[in-house]
């Protein structure tokens, strides 16, 4: 992804709060607490990541890269503790072109009781960012060094927040007895499509790139007196009495005024040393596209006799490190700077030797690793999932204790429709989410040339490690009857209708796509039939479950295994839904229970038919994209299809009832009346 003198940094800025925290309470000084916020890690990984902003009660935070995560760690004499999932370790050392990468948690200790003090040492680095700030008091538009901050209670982080000691308000009225009054992020930024992101050089602007007449260092307001939408403020000059209007900014037009990219990463301290020959585009600190992150993820499932040794044979090699080609022939000292580390006490001699012989293997070139990154397909880390699952467990309730996956075959009530073969209860399930970087303007599948648009996590050219969270919960699983969805999708693929969706999702995607991905052919990037059905059906399942499972809709998610007969994999059509959580050991169980064959059937038949009808219709029913239309979906709106975004895998596209249910004017659903 980069090479090693790719970023410059200065290491006197590194970002380390509890150090400063410390530093203040040698001075016995009652501010500077390091504290500022808390959240979920599912939200710091999906939401909050590296290099994003995350807004607090009175100003925003960027959270920093891995390497200042790094000396959160070390604060520990113990090793970083590591989220064993081998199958997700390898897929994420695969994109970040890195042979050692290993999956931790964020730095976060859980709590006895609210008020002690296990796990103070630990927490996730961040910066102001912005730090360019507008009193409300006078509009007085400055730097950070220009205001005082304030945090001086240890439990109430909402109340941290920078102050302008000495506002005389807008009136400027001299003789007024200056005021504390609270300063909030100025809120206009420049972001480029390679993941670049930078302070707006409102002093510049004012000025249209010369220096102010009047002032080394001017005096700067930002006015914004109108409840209008944009860049509606105005930048005023006090020392030099000039203004400009941010709106000039804005649009296609505002795009020539603004300076080129210089390339900056806030989150690690760097700039291109080259810098970046992308022209920047305004952008708003809270806008949906600051940040979106690239993950992967996987349902732990229990290990096959090829996936152990290849796990064992990966734990030797980064246990050893150098000293595995040293003692490779010798296994009585290897054994011995083994102990404690990789257990291997069960090993034979030759059982041994095949994984050290494994571990020694030369890694990839970079020709191969490009090759590897070109050819994977994301439904490669869903095949071994899909292959488990078609197994019936052992016995009636099989649990696997390496990987926690609790599984119950449910019988088939007899009036469950006969299109779903089989349904399992997943008692307990243990989902594995990494962090593999992030883009900003483009959302991660749609970029065409996604290794150079993915912005790093860390400095260093091969990161040793990458941020992972935990959930465990429950699920449903439903298998689809193949036979009967291979005829129906044939049968599709020959309407009108889906010539429909594919031209709209041409036009979609020449439209919206980055300006690189011109070499990609659009067709590869459209679903199959079956992928618009299984998915569709998960919706309209997540909606009935919601009604009485205990949960809300926006906790149900779906894991879709839906693809037609491929070289090397079988075809797939089944629906996982699950609930999981990343802060608790499991759920309530009122998910499983709806797999009970009478419950089943009532959810199953209440949400096939609520499908038939929809109070936008006859309008959602017929719609279809047209030219130039190019939306990515047919008869679905948020009255009877989309869900919410933590639901959803696909942002609410690839979705149609025609596909699932008969609806006036076409006879495509798959689940057919029943006569």
């Amino acid at each position: 992804m980069t090479d090693v003198t790719r970023f410059v940094y200065d290491a006197a800025t590194a970002v380390d709060p509890l150090g400063d925290l410390e530093k203040e309470a040698e001075k016995a000084a009652k501010h500077n607490r390091a504290k500022v916020g808390s959240g979920r890690p599912s939200s710091l990984l999906y939401t909050y990541g590296p290099g994003s902003i995350m807004d607090l009660p009175q100003f925003t935070i960027m959270s920093t890269g891995l390497d200042d995560w790094d000396r959160i760690w070390r604060r520990r004499d113990s090793l970083p503790p590591q989220i064993h999932a081998p199958r997700l370790r390898d897929v994420v050392r695969m994109l970040l072109r890195s042979p050692d990468v290993q999956l931790r948690p964020h730095p976060w200790q859980p709590k006895r009781i609210s008020l002690s003090t296990e796990g103070n040492d630990l927490g996730v680095p961040a910066r102001v960012f912005p730090q360019w700030l507008r009193c409300t008091g006078c509009d007085m538009l400055g730097m950070l060094s220009q205001f005082d901050y304030r945090n001086t209670h240890p439990f109430r982080t909402d109340l941290a927040c920078f102050e302008h000691a000495k506002c005389t308000g807008r009136s400027g009225n001299r003789a007024r007895k200056p005021a504390h009054r609270t300063a909030v992020p100025a809120r206009y930024l420049l972001a480029c499509v390679d993941g670049h992101l930078d302070e707006f050089p409102y002093d510049q602007w004012v000025h249209h790139g010369k220096p102010c007449a009047q002032a080394q260092f001017p005096a700067l307001k930002m006015v914004d007196r109108t409840a209008g939408k944009g860049a509606s403020a105005v930048i005023h000059c006090a020392s030099c009495n000039m203004r400009r209007p941010m709106n000039e900014a804005q649009g296609e037009a505002g795009k020539s005024k603004l300076p080129d990219c210089r390339g900056r990463h806030p989150h690690l301290d760097a700039f291109e040393p080259k810098g970046c020959r992308n022209k920047t585009r305004l952008i708003l600190v809270g806008a949906s596209n600051l940040w979106f992150p690239a993950t992967q993820s996987i349902i732990v499932m229990p290990e096959s006799q090829q996936e152990r040794a290849s796990d064992l044979a990966d734990r030797i090699r980064t246990s050893l490190g150098d000293k595995l080609a040293k003692y490779r022939e010798n296994l009585d000292i290897l054994r011995d700077l083994l102990e404690g580390k990789v257990d291997i006490t069960l090993l034979s001699d030759q059982e041994l030797e095949q994984a050290v012989t494994a571990a020694s293997a030369p890694p990839a070139t970079e020709e191969e690793q490009e090759e590897q990154i070109r050819t994977w397909d994301p439904v490669d880390l869903l095949v071994p999932e899909w292959r488990y699952l078609l197994k019936d467990p052992l016995g009636t309730r099989h649990e696997d204790e390496a990987s926690g996956l609790t599984l119950s075959k449910r019988a088939r009530d007899p009036a469950l429709r006969p299109e779903i073969t089989r349904v399992l209860a997943v008692e307990r399930l243990r989902k594995v989410n990494a962090l593999v970087g992030f883009t900003r303007i483009d959302d991660m599948d749609r970029v065409g040339d996604l290794p150079r648009r993915l912005a790093p996590l860390t400095r260093a050219a091969r990161p040793t490690w990458t941020v992972a969270t935990e959930d465990r919960g429950e699920g449903i699983f439903l298998q689809l009857d193949e036979e009967r969805v291979a005829a129906w999708e044939n049968r599709v693929l020959a309407t009108d209708l889906w010539q429909a969706h594919r031209k709209a999702h041409q036009r979609n995607f020449n439209r919206r796509f980055s300006d690189t991905a011109a070499s990609v052919d659009p067709d590869t990037r459209l679903r199959f039939p079956r992928y618009w059905l299984v998915h569709t059906f998960a919706h309209v399942l997540i909606r009935e479950l919601a009604m009485t499972c205990g949960y809300s809709a926006a906790s149900l998610s779906e894991r879709l295994y839906a693809w037609p007969e491929a070289e090397g994999r079988a075809p797939a059509a089944g629906l996982l839904i699950c609930t999981t959580a990343s802060d608790s050991d499991g759920t309530l169980g009122g998910l499983v229970q709806l797999s009970e064959p009478a419950r089943l059937q009532r959810v199953v038949s209440n949400a096939l038919d609520k499908a038939t009808r929809c109070s936008s219709d006859p309008i959602c029913a017929m719609r279809t994209p047209q030219d130039p239309e190019d939306f990515l979906h047919g008869a679905a709106c948020h009255c009877c299809v989309m869900a919410s975004e933590t639901s959803c895998e696909r942002a609410n596209r690839f979705l149609d009832r025609r596909f699932l249910v008969d609806l006036p004017g076409s006879d495509l659903g798959f689940f057919s009346p029943l006569g």
